[in-house]
């Protein structure tokens, strides 16, 4: 464990991924400040599980910001007009129509600031560019970028020692993913990966992230703790 390194903003979706880079951070010796959004995504019932997430996972604050991002549209995640679809529907090398434009454009902005206003130098955020489904904000590209960008565009940036970007799940597989955060002490029973859940919670087990998680404890050799429908 690092030697007091400080405070560390930590995307916090209430997904597999953010839950696993939490307990990194926190590993890493951070006080975590875990930051989470309503943005009109179908899908709200993950701050329910980004709030258990949070209290599990030592982080030392948690806040929900609410975004209008779904009130642009243009993706199956935040207009009801589309429909989610089906991993067998997903074309491979295709960015789904679950990709929500400018997503995490808008959040690693947004965790910034609270980096700034708090004296976190490091932001944590689970963007994967192995087992992901096509989006373009999750490539290690953009994270390199926004990084530039964050120290460019701030006055910690510019007068003090800047700041750092951190996705250490870029280049890991989901089985990976998985194993790390059982060695580390993650209960994904409390984490939600499901693009169209139930209105109580239950993953509908055929969407793209549904397929990814499940193999990727398949992979692992871990037990899969999701509660899915019925199939049929």
């Amino acid at each position: 464990m690092a030697d007091n390194p400080g405070n560390a903003v930590v995307l916090l979706s209430g997904g597999l991924d953010s839950a696993t880079v939490l307990a990194i951070a926190r590993d890493q010796g951070y006080r975590c400040i875990a930051l989470s959004f309503d943005y009109g995504q179908r899908h709200r019932i993950e701050l329910i599980s980004a709030q258990q997430v949070a209290t599990a996972g030592g982080a030392v604050e948690h806040r929900i910001l609410t975004l209008p991002i779904g009130e642009l549209g243009g993706s199956a995640l935040t207009d009801n007009a589309i429909d989610v679809p089906n991993a067998s529907d997903t074309k491979d090398g295709d960015i789904p129509i679950t990709y929500v434009p400018a997503r995490n454009t808008i959040f690693l902005s947004m965790a910034l600031g609270l980096a700034e206003i708090t004296g976190a130098r490091n932001i944590y955020i689970g963007a994967n560019a192995v087992d992901y489904s096509g989006y373009p904000d999750c490539r290690p590209e953009f994270i390199s970028a926004f990084e530039r960008l964050a120290n460019l565009a701030t006055r910690e940036g510019v007068e003090g020692d800047g700041f750092r970007i951190k996705a250490p799940l870029v280049n890991m597989s989901k089985a990976e993913i998985i194993s790390t955060g059982v060695a580390l002490g993650v209960d994904y029973g409390l984490t939600v990966s499901c693009y169209n859940p139930s209105a109580d919670g239950l993953a509908c087990r055929v969407c793209d992230s549904c397929r990814l998680r499940s193999s990727g404890f398949e992979m692992a050799g871990i037990a899969d703790p999701t509660v899915y429908q019925s199939a049929g």
